[in-house]
């Protein structure tokens, strides 16, 4: 299957945040809650990189377990080790996930506007 990322037009309102308290609740999540999404096989499953408290979490859209995700600024395969029990079908390859990953990783950081310094300093931080 050709991976094309899929960028979400549905305007997910910033869940998760009641008003400017700082109080922070999961909102409602299933397989459309996604900003990026990029299919794996035609039976839905598909990497989703989702707003997650103030930031964009990166897993499965089908999953098991449904708090397996990790944040974009990880390195793609780190979070493929998170997430891969969550992946189903057997036939999907692991380079098939972290190529995924990889798309949804770039959209995450263009959307957030993060400037290659911030984007390697962002990406330090994440791996200590």
């Amino acid at each position: 299957m050709k991976l094309i990322l899929e960028v979400s037009d549905k305007g997910l309102p910033n869940q998760g945040i009641i008003g400017g308290t700082g109080i922070m609740i999961t909102p409602p999540v299933n397989e459309d809650y996604w900003y990026f999404r990029v299919r794996l096989n035609k039976a839905g499953q598909a990497i989703v990189g989702f707003p997650k408290f103030g930031g964009i979490g990166i897993g499965f859209a089908q999953e098991e377990d449904w708090n397996s995700n990790l944040p974009f600024a990880c390195a793609a395969p780190y979070i493929y080790k998170h997430i891969r029990y969550n992946k189903g079908s057997r036939n999907i390859a692991k380079a098939t996930c972290i190529s995924a990953i990889e798309m949804v990783r770039e959209a995450a950081r263009r959307f957030t506007n993060l400037s290659d310094d911030e984007w390697l300093s962002e990406q330090v931080r994440m791996a200590q």
